[in-house]
């Protein structure tokens, strides 16, 4: 039976519970133990899909095609153990089953309520899939006390009581603010938060303490006495350097021996941890570095990028070099005053990333037309990949009126909405003008590589499976006209029929995918394109 171990934040928000419950688990996964993380979000969005980069940060895509929380991500990356749909649940999805089933009649006339038939499918989600599991870590979204996390946090009181004792543990993750006027931490936000958490039932075995300053013992000790938990359970978490750098802290700080104390498990030997320790030494000890422009839509937020920018870290890891990522507004090389030349000629390399709608696209064209014609390592990704293809189609094969219907009407649709396409279990098919949550082509597919390709000797194989998440897709009747420009079609479905990657083998390193590579990569096993990427960058740094 699994033992749960459920996650929640008090005071303010952004405290870093996801990178806390990501480093918790890999210590957990260090020391032999089957780990996997769930993430509760309490807000009424039945999934991220629809909500704006600047509202929500990144949409993260699982192998099954689930749009999830950006933590998902972290937890992958720090664990390796891929996500599934079971993962990440929301409020909005929880109460569209239920008033489906309502609507059905499945509940016999009964009067639905939040407890029991909200709670109890809080609770299903939360058991669903966790046999072949040593510990199940559960993180709940918002802070204690919000009114939507309400009903999370009761269904954590009721799982406690269901699973017994022994079987489960309350990590709270809390705030110890400095106060530079008085020159001192102060502990009773914590206390307030404890008490607001014990209130609702749940009394907290561990206390994650972020503070700007280190936590003194007699502050450590009045925090136990006050909340009601051993000292040794008083964890400080200050910032680290880098995020890989964390579960090491965390692990000096006794957060996983606390943990396994509370479960009342001997936490014996040691962790084995040199994979963070080799990660680690790479960061801090680099043997160059690197500039590499991103030339974005969402670029005021970089949480929008989360995986793109620690995708390009994991590259840098892989070369042992300083990866500097200069953020790049895609608007402003389509102002008629421009010098994109002042921008982008400092650059050692150029990504074009995902994005969704016209604006800055225009913008994006005129990078990649820079980064060809001036031999500087070029990376499109989905978004990016479709840009790449219309500047071809535009300046080589002479198609001067080449756009994406994703824009409007065009005469020369080299990019078009996708209104079907092959899955495992057949054809998939959507309505142009359907919703727009959870329709897109979403998730894993396999792509054949051309066995003469510059990718097939990157991935060093001729079959590859990748996360997709778009609903536009380069259009195969252009393909001829772009090859006879140079940009190689090299990458296509298994069924021949939706390119996934094109590149230019004249060049010192040009690649398009229509899949997102970054939400596979992880620290300790970074993804081949992006080390080859960042490899690229380090040559053209030295030639420059």
């Amino acid at each position: 039976m699994a033992r749960f171990i459920f996650i929640t934040g008090g005071v303010v928000s952004s405290l870093g519970k996801g990178l806390m419950a990501a480093s918790l688990a890999a210590l957990l996964q260090a020391r032999g133990y089957r780990v996997r993380i769930r993430k509760f979000d309490p807000y009424l969005n039945v999934d991220p899909g629809t909500m704006s980069p600047y509202q929500h940060g990144e949409v993260y895509v699982t192998d099954d095609g689930a749009e999830t929380d950006l933590d998902l991500g972290h937890y992958e990356r720090f664990t390796g153990v891929a996500a599934r749909q079971s993962d990440n649940v929301t409020s909005g999805r929880i109460y569209q089953q239920i008033i489906q089933r309502e609507r059905r009649g499945d509940y016999l006339g009964a009067t639905v309520q939040v407890i029991p038939h909200v709670t109890d499918a809080i609770k299903a989600f939360a058991l669903d899939e966790t046999d072949d599991l040593d510990f199940v870590l559960c993180e709940i979204g918002g802070t204690v006390g919000d009114i939507e996390s309400l009903p999370f946090i009761e269904a954590i009181r009721q799982l406690r009581n269901d699973l017994g004792r022994g079987n489960s543990v309350s990590v709270h993750v809390t705030l110890v603010p400095y106060i530079a006027a008085a020159g001192e931490l102060k502990t009773k936000p914590t206390q307030h938060s404890v008490r607001e958490l014990a209130a609702l039932g749940v009394q907290p075995d561990v206390l994650v303490c972020r503070c700007e300053q280190p936590l003194p013992a007699g502050e450590r000790a009045k925090i136990a006495l006050f909340c009601n938990v051993p000292k040794e359970a008083v964890i400080p978490a200050l910032d680290a350097k880098s995020i890989y750098a964390v579960p090491e802290q965390y692990h000096q700080e006794g957060l996983d021996e606390a943990v396994l104390n509370a479960f009342g498990i001997e936490p014996g030997t040691k962790p084995d941890l040199s994979r963070w320790t080799d990660i680690t030494d790479r960061l801090t000890n680099p043997e160059g570095e690197v500039t590499v422009g991103v030339v974005g839509k969402y670029v005021g937020l970089q949480d929008a990028y989360k995986s793109l920018n620690e995708a390009l870290v994991h590259g840098g890891i892989a070369n042992r070099v300083k990866v500097n990522v200069r953020w790049i507004d895609a608007e402003i090389f389509e102002h008629a005053d421009s010098d994109i030349a002042q921008h982008l000629e400092p650059l050692h390399a150029i990504l074009v990333p995902g994005a969704f709608g016209e604006r800055g696209a225009e913008g994006k064209i005129a990078s990649v037309k820079f980064a060809r014609e001036r031999g500087v390592p070029y990376f499109g990704i989905c978004f990016g990949m479709q840009m790449a293809c219309i500047e071809g189609a535009r300046n080589l094969a002479g198609i001067d009126k080449a756009s994406s219907t994703e824009f409007g009407p065009t005469e020369e649709p080299v990019v078009g909405i996708i209104t079907e396409w092959m899955t495992k279990e057949g054809v998939e098919k959507r309505e142009a003008g359907g919703d727009l949550g959870g329709t897109m082509r979403l998730g894993a597919y396999e792509a054949k590589l051309d066995g003469n390709s510059v990718v097939s000797s990157i991935y060093g194989a001729t079959s590859i499976s990748e996360r997709h998440r778009h609903r536009y897709e380069v259009n195969t009747g252009y393909r001829d006209a772009l090859e006879k420009g140079g940009l190689v079609f090299s990458g296509m479905s298994p069924d021949g029929m939706l390119p996934e990657i094109v590149e230019r083998p004249d060049h010192p390193w040009f690649v398009g995918v229509q899949f997102h590579p970054e939400l596979k990569s992880k620290p300790f096993d970074p993804h081949p394109l992006f080390a080859s990427f960042i490899a690229a960058a380090v040559n053209k740094s030295r030639l420059v």
